[in-house]
């Protein structure tokens, strides 16, 4: 932090959001830790919940990649930087409104798993989750061994979702 001060220079008080970034990646990482858990225990003939259940969980996860992804290796870049670069406030803004998206996020994430998922019911949950809609999550056949927990990288997207939120490192 003290490099990137003077690299950047800047204040500590300016790069709050990078701690806050962190402290909000562990919080995630241990939510996430208990979600596998919790999928494990969805009984087996919950078949539309434990789809909901998987999506909400490939969703966190992409988003807390985003998230980290950003307050590691982008954050590199200002760190190792011969002088202060123009759009570091640009960094700041972008990593402070991933950190919101990601804690919002989990956040209900959370609430959902509390309810026990208890919108799986709801019509616009079986439009999402249907085989025919892009945003359905991988079929039965695409899952880890226990049949829950674990996704691969082609998570869906859906609005809302924090994988909308910034795009633009591609």
């Amino acid at each position: 932090m003290e490099k990137l001060c003077n690299v950047q220079c800047t204040t500590m008080s300016q790069l709050k959001c990078i701690t806050e970034a962190w402290l909000q990646i562990v919080e995630c990482r241990r939510v996430l830790k208990w979600t596998y858990a919790y999928g494990y225990y969805l009984p087996e003939h919950e078949k539309t919940k434990t789809q909901f259940f998987e999506y909400l969980q490939g969703e966190a996860e992409v988003g807390l990649e985003r998230l980290h992804r950003c307050a590691e290796k982008e954050l590199d870049k200002y760190v190792t930087a011969d002088g202060p670069l123009s759009d570091f406030d640009d960094f700041r803004t972008k990593l402070t409104g991933l950190t919101s998206v990601t804690k919002t996020y989990f956040e209900n994430l959370v609430r959902a798993l509390e309810n026990g998922l208890e919108d799986v019911n709801s019509t616009a949950c079986n439009k999402i989750l249907s085989p025919r809609s892009p945003a359905s999550p991988r079929s039965p056949t695409g899952r880890n061994g226990k049949g829950r927990g674990s996704r691969g990288k082609e998570s869906p997207r859906a609005g809302g979702s924090p994988k909308n939120v910034d795009d633009t490192s591609k």
